[in-house]
């Protein structure tokens, strides 16, 4: 048995994504002592950008025809792609930045295509839970409706391109008390995060229930 976890927050310690990804897994450690954890960061160690073109490039190249750059980078996504194949579980934190999905995020993603066989469900079947998170808030009736082009994406590639079995906890508000603009939302965002921590641990206990089985 092996959790992945995946985060892509820049905010280091104040990471409300980061936060909510802690309650789910350790809650899934407390069912699963001494389970391995593979870890990646994009935030903290992001991949090269030019990994993805290189790693395509080179499944077009004949091996004995590849350059060195185009080993180097195809090791790498076969790396990645080989995280979530080996997986059993999958913990992803994922947060919407400037209404999408992060740069690093998407990277990782275009990289894990590349170092795929062509077409294989990475996930195919396996619990996964995406924690994302968002600044503002994006439901029915606010002047963001419609804005968040992470969520949805990020749900068409982990189920109908990679086979994830999915989980899914959200947090929006997040900037509230870090934006003066928005304190008039404080008991909103408060009751949010209250629900979301409480859907993490829910997901947490899901996914450790999920591996016992």
């Amino acid at each position: 048995m092996t959790l992945l976890r995946v985060d892509a927050s820049i905010q280091g310690e104040m990471s409300a994504s980061g936060a909510l990804a802690d309650l789910v897994v350790d809650e899934f450690v407390a069912s699963h002592p001494g389970v391995p954890i593979v870890r990646r960061h994009l935030g903290q160690h992001p991949l090269p950008a030019d990994v993805w073109a290189t790693a395509h490039a080179a499944g077009f190249t004949p091996e004995d025809e590849r350059s060195e750059h185009q080993r180097e980078a195809l090791a790498i996504a076969e790396e990645v792609a080989g995280e979530l194949r080996q997986a059993t579980a999958v913990v992803l934190a994922l947060p919407l930045y400037n209404f999408g999905i992060s740069q690093h995020a998407k990277t990782w993603i275009d990289v894990a295509l590349a170092g795929g066989p062509q077409g294989t469900r990475l996930l195919e079947g396996k619990p996964t839970v995406l924690v994302t998170t968002r600044g503002g808030a994006y439901g029915p009736g606010t002047p963001r409706e419609g804005w968040d082009h992470n969520t949805d994406f990020l749900r068409q590639i982990l189920v109908d391109i990679w086979g994830a079995d999915l989980t899914v906890v959200e947090r929006e508000f997040t900037l509230v008390g870090v934006n003066p603009a928005l304190d008039e939302f404080t008991e909103m965002a408060t009751q949010m995060r209250k629900s979301a921590e409480e859907a993490a641990v829910e997901a947490g206990a899901a996914l450790a229930a999920r591996r016992a089985a």
